[in-house]
């Protein structure tokens, strides 16, 4: 970073500059420090100013190296032995299991999200076509993800911008207008928690388009590589911090994360409710650090948790 001086009449403006490089492409940040400053001032808000580019650095370059550190082969065959310890296998699961699944899984992504349904309810809008006397788009919703569980079983595409706004579009078509649709130029998302602090901001809505495709390449440079626990995890994670739809970002980003999983031959997983809270733990140690570990001892967890259900719903149909 340096500081820049530029004459304004008989007066000096003084600025904060630094560039960097993506691809072809140079990206510069500058911030206005003031005009005829003291040097004890000027190397005050110098410090301010640098702090300011920096974090708006870390949201352009939000996924440039998705995994910051790469991955030894001592952890990554860590991994795989995990992966061996999934008490499911996807090749066994009966069509009765799929279809419990989905139940399972839409009840929990929607409640996560606020949904007012319950279980039951879900349960016999899917396998009864009986609506219940709550919210019409909560129902839109439920029958949207269970339409998309059902998408992503038979499509062969792993990722893809435009993979991602179908998924968005089937879950939504009948609940929000702009289903299937990325962020307009002055939609910005902010999250914050209850004592209003930000919690997490979603990347810029000018580079989301630019992102999706990073996260593209990233993925299809890595597919080969790295386990499918590894490879569904930075999806789903990444793609919250990009947060490229208005709402509807985490069922989408849940669905992206099982089709990733599938597509690798490991059985779907669900987040459950009641780990509503460990789930947003994971997604923030994973976006202030990068630190993937706490987001697959939940997936672990939550796969011995769906092991029982679907064991039990089997064991009532024979």
């Amino acid at each position: 970073m340096h500081i820049e001086k530029r004459k304004a009449g008989k007066r000096i403006k003084y600025f904060l500059s630094h560039s960097y490089r993506e691809g072809r492409k140079v990206h510069k940040f500058r911030r206005y420090l003031g005009q005829d400053i003291k040097q004890n001032l000027l190397e005050e808000r110098e410090k301010i100013a640098e702090k300011l580019i920096l974090e708006e650095i870390h949201r352009y370059k939000i996924i440039k190296d998705p995994l910051q550190v790469r991955l030894t082969e001592e952890e990554i065959a860590a991994i795989r032995k995990l992966e061996a310890k999934i008490p499911l296998k996807i090749s066994h699961l009966s069509e009765s299991q799929w279809k419990k699944f989905s139940k399972i899984f839409t009840y929990n992504t929607n409640a996560i999200e606020g949904s007012k349904l319950t279980e039951e309810e879900v349960k016999d809008l899917l396998e009864k076509d009986k609506w219940p006397n709550k919210s019409k788009e909560d129902i839109a919703e439920a029958l949207g993800v269970d339409e998309a569980i059902a998408y992503i079983r038979n499509t062969k595409e792993h990722l893809s911008s435009e993979l991602i706004k179908k998924i968005h579009k089937i879950v939504f078509k009948n609940s929000k207008p702009f289903a299937g649709k990325l962020r307009k130029k002055g939609e910005e998302v902010v999250v914050m928690d209850a004592k209003r602090n930000i919690v997490h901001e979603g990347a810029p809505q000018a580079r989301i388009s630019h992102l999706l495709r990073e996260l593209t390449v990233w993925y299809e440079n890595n597919k080969s590589k790295y386990p499918g626990l590894v490879l569904g995890a930075v999806v789903h994670n990444q793609f919250e911090n990009i947060h490229p739809f208005r709402d509807g970002n985490g069922r989408v980003g849940r669905i992206l994360l099982n089709n990733i999983l599938i597509k690798h031959s490991l059985p779907p997983i669900n987040i459950d409710l009641k780990n509503r809270v460990e789930y947003y733990t994971s997604l923030q140690a994973y976006e202030k650090a990068h630190d993937l570990k706490p987001t697959v001892n939940l997936y672990m967890k939550e796969y011995s948790k769906l092991k029982k259900k679907l064991g039990d719903y089997k064991a009532k149909k024979k």
